[in-house]
């Protein structure tokens, strides 16, 4: 009895139609807003302009100047690496933001709640 029901079912999935369907195929032409030339004219700009950031030769760190020294980066370094030590501890930094003082005061309000009871 079984056997029969599995066959059964295995030879009704196997008869079935699969409902897939084709991928759209977009039949208009593409008509272009933009000659040739200029297209060209644009590219041989590019490649003049030495900007490609997928060459090997580009760096986009080429003319930066820093505006702080190497002692102040490594002290801001140092404070945010122990800042992050201290949030993603055991406690979640609730010993570390407990212990130290606000930089900027925060307002202190005082008043009744609205729904008062």
């Amino acid at each position: 009895m079984n056997r029969t029901i599995v066959i059964a079912a295995l030879s009704f999935a196997a008869a079935s139609s699969a409902f897939a369907e084709s991928p759209i195929v977009d039949s208009t032409p593409f008509v272009s807003s933009r000659a040739r030339a200029d297209v060209q004219a644009e590219l041989q700009q590019y490649k003049a302009a030495g900007v490609n950031p997928w060459a090997q030769s580009y760096n986009p760190l080429r003319g930066f100047q820093s505006t702080k020294s190497r002692q102040q980066v490594t002290a801001d370094y140092l404070r945010s690496r122990d800042e992050t030590a201290a949030l993603t501890g055991e406690d979640s930094g609730s010993a570390w933001l407990s212990a130290r003082t606000p930089s900027i005061a925060a307002p202190v309000l005082a008043g009744q709640p609205v729904n008062a009871q």
